[in-house]
């Protein structure tokens, strides 16, 4: 486990990072989310000692990682695609790595295996696409088959292949009990893959959830009606039942008269499960003689919500990101 206490990083007379308390367990993927410059990547070099934190610090099972003494098996980190020496190949490349961990160079021919660069591992990085060499930064990052895994935008470049690839990498090596965070702006990826969030703004804490937790409150039942004045009889009845209803929106040419279909909304209450509202509507609508003809429930997306909860954090003070 990963446990950030207190983190805090000021450049000059700004605040990079706040007081940034939270946790990444085992076993799980922790989607690190902020807006562009909220402090997610100055956070990470501050856990690995890449940077030195202005206060706080970052916990690898209990201990500092400046004192682990074997820090490749403790922590594995991706960070940026683009250091790499471009005449220098692949295979060459995690090498060198290997060597200055003290790491034998079959676990180099290993990691180029899990991440699909066998065959190419004899080319020069220069050659490499964007996506190539997010997988050989993966590669790097598992040499010494770490515990923890730190990976900042590591679908950056990837083609939805390759996307898919990483999603299902990532939850595998988390599935095999490593920490893994890691942070991404595709976030209709990141709510498959993750399976909490840290969420960040402006250096600072907006909150820790599990996903469930994160989008729950998002959800609308939503139901169809063949007119206006229909729909406003619903909703004025749903609003006597204790409900949040809207007053309807156009949907296009209804059936058989030409009139227009009309969806109105319901919110679903936080800890409401959807069926019991959806239920709640249909009983309205028959009890009041309302014919509907469309009646199902939405929910709010990963972005949706993020969006919401980063309100007002959009802008930054550093240009840090």
């Amino acid at each position: 486990m990963i446990t950030v206490e207190g983190l805090s990083k000021r450049y000059g007379r700004q605040d990079a990072v706040k007081d940034l308390t939270f946790t990444v367990p085992d076993a799980a993927v922790t989607g690190f989310l902020g807006p562009n410059g909220s402090g997610k990547s100055t956070s990470m070099r501050c856990m690995l000692g890449l940077d030195s934190p202005t206060a706080g610090q970052a916990l690898f099972n209990g201990e500092p990682f400046a004192k682990v003494a074997d820090k490749p098996s403790v922590a594995g980190a991706l960070l940026e695609a683009s250091w790499f020496t471009p005449a220098r190949s692949g295979r060459s490349h995690l090498r060198v790595l290997a060597r200055g961990a003290g790491i034998p160079d079959s676990r180099v021919e290993a990691c180029l295996e899990l991440v699909g660069l066998s065959a190419v591992g004899g080319k020069k990085v220069g050659g490499y696409s964007l996506g190539m060499k997010q997988r050989l930064g993966l590669a790097g990052a598992l040499l010494g088959d770490p515990s923890h895994l730190i990976l900042d935008e590591p679908v950056n470049g990837l083609d939805p292949e390759g996307v898919s690839w990483m999603r299902h990498t990532i939850r595998a090596l988390a599935g095999e009990g490593r920490a893994v965070l890691v942070s991404s702006h595709l976030l209709s990826e990141m709510q498959l893959t993750a399976d909490r969030l840290v969420v960040i703004g402006r250096g600072e804490l907006i909150g820790e959830y599990s996903m469930e937790e994160f989008l729950a409150g998002g959800s609308r039942v939503s139901v169809e009606t063949v007119d206006a004045r229909s729909a406003g009889i619903l909703a004025d009845a749903l609003r006597s039942a204790g409900f949040e209803a809207d007053s309807g929106a156009s949907s296009g040419a209804g059936p058989g008269t030409g009139a227009q279909d009309v969806v109105l909304t319901v919110a679903v209450p936080d800890g409401t499960q959807d069926a019991t509202v959806r239920r709640a509507v249909a009983e309205t609508a028959l009890t009041n003689g309302i014919p509907v003809t469309a009646l199902g429930v939405e929910h709010d997306n990963l972005e949706a919500r993020f969006l919401e909860a980063t309100s007002g954090a959009q802008e930054y003070r550093t240009g840090r990101n």
